[in-house]
């Protein structure tokens, strides 16, 4: 038993002390929670839950695993339901907690995709909580995806993952909301109809508690499922294998807590071309969201073993033998000189396409405000993953449009959804902060024009503040707000850093019947002229 121990330790020893840059974890320091991958060729790509943004599904390639940019969404739009496009009337709380009832969606929307490459083609499969399980496929990852296709319909299933077999036949399986069984179903060649009503083939609440993400491969003659089990907090990775695929399955854990996470939870497999394996997971960090960190997998006994040999996550490691080491990065920073919103862009629900404009102001993001009574209520709210471990973001508003009882500025979007901004009363406008839906009136403004500024800390706390001059003589940025928590999760996502406008009001925001004249954007409106981040210190070469 020594010497197999010893010989272990050589291999992982090898391993980790191959030629070439080391890597730290994590590697996304970002919310793209719920990770799935593959690999293509040369080129890596991965998907990840998006809920409530739109657009949805965002799909991003790398050439050595640590590395990534976005080069598409799978969903231009959420069309699962007509709450998506934020109807009213609908009850909201009073900023502290989530939003409830009525037609809103925070929450919904896309949970943990799967991505799956077969003859020739990309398919990618989720499920809406309320809605059920759809795909889309594509042959280019980049897009156009196909609109969805419904696999299940219904509410409460979710994660799920496809698999073809060496003989052709097709499988799906999923979970249930809350993190039920594993269910199997034979589905149709090209993936689109399930053709029974499904097999429970993995449920164990003792030993295999809160089990859910289950992503299902083929290797040396076993079938094995991938998955987190305990929880998202504090939950290890399972393997569970067998020689049938409906079962039965055996199971070990092949990576644990330990290393600063406590939950190395859900993911995906990949191997390179030699047959690396690699494993790519998220862990839960309260504000930044469920981060992804990559592991180094070593197949024993037909076991993939993951991490370190003790089976903990690795904190840095060598790189992947890809023969790339990459500069790519996540797009964050923007002039709004394109024509077309930047891949890094999500609203909060689906948009009101009439209210915002790339093209009304070239160099510009216009956008109009409609009626809402809180800002989580307010559609067209624009915004983008954080980047960690600390963020300086900054936006330019010019605001001599804005209406009356009218709110726009930077927030931290979220949960309490704190924001630096402008609003205008009794035709006076007013700097103002706000945090769980509190709002602070801070200096008049005679000007035309503010920049924004929101200091994100590792320790997950905010310090909003304020210039009115970006030329000389630059006026130093102004504290508005005292440093302010972050909320630690909203609606199963991170904070986000955004841009918005709206009119507070105690009536919602009519729906405009089909067929309206286009509108033109000509009232009650502000203009950004750019948004730029600072992302803080990186930790990959």
């Amino acid at each position: 038993m020594r010497a197999l121990l010893l010989a272990v330790c050589l291999v992982w020893a090898a391993f980790a002390a191959s030629a070439g840059p080391r890597y730290t974890n994590p590697i996304l320091h970002a919310d793209y929670s719920d990770p799935d991958v593959i690999r293509v060729g040369d080129s890596y790509y991965l998907v990840a839950s998006s809920f409530h943004f739109s657009p949805g599904i965002p799909v991003l390639k790398s050439t050595d695993l640590v590395h990534w940019k976005l080069i598409g969404h799978v969903l231009p739009k959420l069309d699962f339901a007509p709450a998506y496009d934020m109807l009213a009337p609908y009850p909201l709380t009073d900023g502290v907690s989530k939003p409830v009832g009525g037609t809103l969606r925070y929450m919904g929307g896309v949970w943990a995709p799967s991505i799956r490459h077969h003859q020739g083609r990309f398919y990618v499969y989720w499920a809406t909580p309320d809605e059920g399980i759809f795909m889309s496929t594509a042959t280019d990852p980049a897009g156009p995806w196909s609109p969805p296709t419904t696999v299940l319909a219904g509410p409460g299933y979710e994660d799920p993952c496809p698999f073809w077999d060496d003989d052709g036949k097709a499988y799906l399986v999923h979970s249930k909301v809350g993190a039920g069984p594993v269910i199997l179903h034979a589905m149709s060649a090209d993936g689109t109809r399930l053709l029974d009503d499904g097999l429970t083939i993995i449920e164990d609440k003792v030993k295999l508690p809160v089990l859910e993400g289950p992503k299902l491969y083929k290797r040396n003659g076993y079938y094995y499922v991938l998955a987190p089990i305990g929880g998202v907090g504090t939950g290890p990775q399972v393997a569970l294998r067998s020689r049938r695929i409906t079962g039965p399955y055996e199971h070990q854990v092949v990576l644990k807590p330990g290393n600063g996470l406590l939950g190395p939870h859900q993911g995906g497999y990949v191997e390179t071309p030699s047959g690396q394996g690699w494993f790519i997971h998220f862990n839960s960090t309260g504000a930044f969201g469920r981060i992804a960190h990559l592991q180094p997998v070593v197949w024993r006994d037909d076991w993939p073993w993951m991490g370190t040999p003790e089976g903990l996550p690795v904190l840095d490691h060598a790189y992947p033998d890809t023969d790339a080491v990459s500069t790519d990065r996540l797009q964050d920073s923007d002039e709004f000189s394109s024509e077309r919103l930047g891949l890094q862009w999500s609203w909060n629900h689906n948009p009101d396409d009439k209210r915002w404009s790339l093209s009304a102001r070239p160099g510009f993001m216009r956008l109009e405000a409609g009626r809402a009574r809180q800002l989580v209520g307010a559609r067209n709210t624009l915004t983008q993953v954080l980047q960690g471990p600390q963020a300086d973001i900054r936006a330019r508003i010019e605001f001599g449009a804005m209406g009356e009882q009218q709110r726009a500025g930077l927030s931290l979007f979220g949960v309490r959804v704190p924001w630096i901004g402008v609003l205008r009363e009794a035709g006076v406008t007013y700097l103002a902060y706000a945090n769980a839906g509190v709002e602070v009136r801070g200096p008049r403004l005679d000007g035309q024009a503010v920049i924004l500024r929101a200091e994100v800390k590792q320790d997950q706390t905010v310090q909003f503040s304020y210039s009115l001059s970006e030329t000389a003589p630059f006026q130093p940025f102004q504290p508005l707000g005292p440093v302010t928590p972050l909320a630690t999760f909203s609606w199963w996502k991170g904070s986000r850093p955004a841009v918005f406008t709206y009119i507070k009001s105690d009536i919602d925001e009519p729906r405009a019947p089909p067929g309206t004249i286009k509108h033109v954007i000509t009232h009650n409106y502000v203009d950004v002229d750019w948004f730029r981040v600072s992302p803080g210190n990186s930790t990959q070469p």
